[in-house]
C-alpha cells in the first residue's frame, strides 16, 4: 500500500532542565531492552536524575511518583508549543566507519499493522510486552522513541544555530533542533517500516485500544529515509549453550583456520541462499544452507541458526565479543551470522513477513531522554 501517512504530528516535548537536572550526558539512557544490570548501576550512579529510573525502575509504581516528583521540582519540563525536531546522530560503527544518520523526531499515529499504513519486521517477545505495558499505564508517557523507515527523502539541512538538545552516549553524538515548519513532512509517505522498536509500538498500540482516546493515539517516533547515508543495520550473533546441535547433511561445512578467515569468507558469499559461522574452542566452520526455491524473499541467516534449536541462546552485535565468549568457555558455541540488507528488511515488511526476532542490529540505538511525550495531547 502506498499513500500519504494519514498523521505525522508534531508535539510539545517533555525534557530535561539542565539547570536543575545536570549535565544532559549523565541523564541519558539506551532503550530499556538494551540496559543489563551492570549498566543500569553505572547509570543509577551517574545521576539520581537518569532516566534509567523512569525506564527501569525497581517498581512502575516508584517510577510515577519519581516523574511526579521531577515535574514539580522542574528537572523535567514541557515545551509550551508543539514541534517537530530534528536529529542527527554522529557515530563510529562497530565495523570502525563514522557516519551520521538524520532523521525527524514527532509523533505516529497508531494503528494495527493489518492496515499496512506501519509495518513490522521482526517478530517480538510477548513477555517484554507486558512489562512495558505495565509501566506505560503508570507513566502516561512515552519515553522513548521508536526508530522507523520511510522511502522519502532525508531531511534538509540542519538549522544554522547551536542545537537546542546535545548529548553523547556510549560513542553516539545526539543532537536536535526545533522545528516548527511542518511541511518538512510533505515527502514522508505510507507504508513505514518499524526497524527498531516492535515491543514499543506493540505495547503502545495495545494501551490505546484499551484507553480508546485520541490522547493515547500516537507513538513517538524518529522517522529516517531508507536512502539515508548514515542508516545502517548490523548482524545479530547468537551465542549458545550446551548441548550444540549438530549441522545436519543438508548444510555444507568448510573446515577454516579460525574466526577471521571464517568471518571473511562469511562476507563475500552471494546472498543467493542462507550461511553461517560456528565457533566452537579452537575450531572455526563456515556452514552454507541450500536456497528455498519456493520463497522470493529467500531464507535468512537467522532463520536457519533459529531453527537448529540453539540452548540457552543470548545475542551480541560483536563477533569480538562472540569469539571471546567462546574462548572463555561463557559459551559453548558462537554462531555469526549476517546482517540483512535495507532492501531484505522492507520487503520481508512489505511482503507481510516477519523475520526472527534480533535478525536486525539498527545502530546506534536511539538514545532515552532526550525528547519524552506525554499522554495528553
Amino acid at each position: 500500500m502506498s499513500g500519504r501517512v494519514p498523521l505525522v504530528k508534531p508535539f510539545r516535548a517533555l525534557r530535561y532542565d539542565v539547570r536543575k537536572a545536570g549535565p544532559l550526558d549523565a541523564l541519558v539512557a539506551p532503550p530499556f531492552d538494551v540496559i543489563p544490570p551492570d549498566l543500569r548501576a553505572k547509570l543509577l550512579a551517574a545521576s539520581p536524575h537518569n532516566v534509567v529510573r523512569l525506564i527501569r525502575p525497581e517498581s512502575e509504581a516508584e517510577a510515577a511518583a519519581l516523574l511526579d516528583e521531577w515535574l514539580a521540582d522542574g528537572v523535567l519540563v514541557r515545551d509550551p508549543e508543539p514541534a517537530l525536531w530534528l536529529l542527527e546522530e554522529e557515530f563510529v560503527g562497530p565495523d570502525g566507519v563514522s557516519r551520521t544518520r538524520r532523521g525527524l523526531v514527532g509523533r505516529i499515529r497508531l494503528v494495527p499493522y493489518s492496515d499496512g499504513i506501519v509495518l513490522p519486521h521482526e517478530r517480538t517477545f510477548a513477555r517484554q510486552k507486558e512489562a512495558r505495558l505495565r509501566l506505560l499505564r503508570a507513566l502516561r508517557t512515552k519515553m522513548s522513541p521508536i526508530l522507523v523507515l520511510h522511502d522519502g527523502p532525508s531531511p534538509g539541512p540542519a538549522p544554522g544555530r547551536t542545537p537546542d538538545v546535545e548529548a553523547s552516549f556510549q560513542g553516539s553524538r545526539s543532537r536536535l533542533w526545533r522545528l516548527d515548519d511542518a511541511s518538512v513532512l510533505a515527502d514522508i509517505a505510507a507504508p513505514l517500516v518499524i526497524a527498531d522498536g516492535h515491543h514499543r509500538y506493540e505495547t503502545a498500540l495495545r494501551f490505546h485500544q484499551e484507553e480508546g482516546t485520541e490522547e493515547s493515539a500516537y507513538v513517538l517516533a524518529t522517522l529516517v529515509s531508507t536512502a539515508d547515508p548514515g542508516l545502517v543495520v548490523f548482524p545479530t550473533h547468537r551465542l549458545a549453550g550446551k548441548p550444540v546441535p549438530e549441522l545436519n547433511g543438508a548444510i555444507r561445512k568448510t573446515d577454516l583456520d579460525g574466526a577471521t578467515e571464517a568471518l571473511e569468507r562469511l562476507g563475500n558469499l552471494p546472498r543467493d541462499r542462507p550461511a553461517f559461522v560456528v565457533l566452537r574452542p579452537g575450531c572455526a566452520v563456515l556452514a552454507e544452507a541450500e536456497p528455498d526455491p519456493g520463497s522470493d524473499l529467500g531464507v535468512l541467516d537467522t532463520a536457519v541458526v533459529d531453527r537448529l534449536g540453539l540452548a540457552d541462546v543470548r545475542y551480541t552485535a560483536d563477533a569480538g565479543e562472540a569469539e571471546a565468549a567462546v574462548a572463555s568457555g561463557v559459551a559453548e558455541a558462537a554462531f555469526l551470522v549476517r546482517a540483512p540488507t535495507i532492501e531484505q528488511v522492507e520487503a520481508f515488511a512489505r511482503a507481510g513477513e516477519t523475520m526472527p526476532e534480533k535478525s536486525t542490529y539498527f545502530f546506534p540505538k536511539l538514545t532515552t531522554g532526550l525528547l519524552m511525550s506525554p499522554l495528553d495531547e
